[in-house]
């Protein structure tokens, strides 16, 4: 994370990407009902500069930790735009680096037994059940499908499935991020 730019930009953006929309109306709906933002929000909160924010951000992550079965590093290197779709059972190692509108489902994994987690690219959409393994990196614009395990290196723009991962189409690769937060706009 960028440490000229506000903890709040980053929540920001990922608000955008759940409503393609800025509003506080909007805002407190999702920071109580969407389960992904709620510990987004909180994790963002983690790099605040006042001790205070961090304090309950702590106790907010740990507490939504157990509630939602997220667990997220708070080494991990996130990107703006970060969407986790359905909120539940996401564990990213924190060596992992993110890119910016990068979309994860349910039930995924990035994860490091040695400290070198992957590296994935911006406008990245990560299907269900996804286990992305060790030292690979994904590239920009990229779809990958449910169920697939990643464990080597990704190109740009494809979409690949399977176990291991293969590329299996060219065709609207990243088709599957919507509401991307402009990469101008930080």
């Amino acid at each position: 994370m960028e440490t000229k730019t506000y903890v709040s930009e980053y929540i920001k953006s990922d608000f955008f990407r759940i409503n393609g929309k800025l509003g506080i109306r909007r805002l407190l709906l999702a920071s109580l009902f969407n389960r992904g933002f709620i510990y987004m929000m909180w994790f963002r909160a983690l790099q605040s500069r006042w001790l205070i924010i961090r304090v309950v951000a702590r106790i907010m992550v740990a507490i939504n930790s157990r509630r939602f079965q997220i667990q997220i590093s708070k080494e991990a290197q996130i990107g703006y735009g970060f969407f986790i779709n359905h909120g539940m059972c996401v564990v990213i190692a924190g060596s992992a680096k993110i890119g910016n509108n990068v979309t994860i489902s349910q039930f995924v994994t990035i994860g490091s037994m040695h400290d070198n987690a992957a590296e994935i690219g911006n406008n990245v959409y990560i299907g269900p059940s996804v286990c992305i393994v060790e030292n690979v990196r994904i590239g920009d614009n990229v779809t990958i499908g449910a169920g697939a395990v990643v464990t080597k290196d990704i190109p740009d723009n494809v979409t690949v499935a399977g176990c291991p991962a293969k590329v299996v189409s060219t065709k609207s690769p990243g088709r599957l991020v919507y509401n991307k937060w402009p990469m101008d706009n930080p």
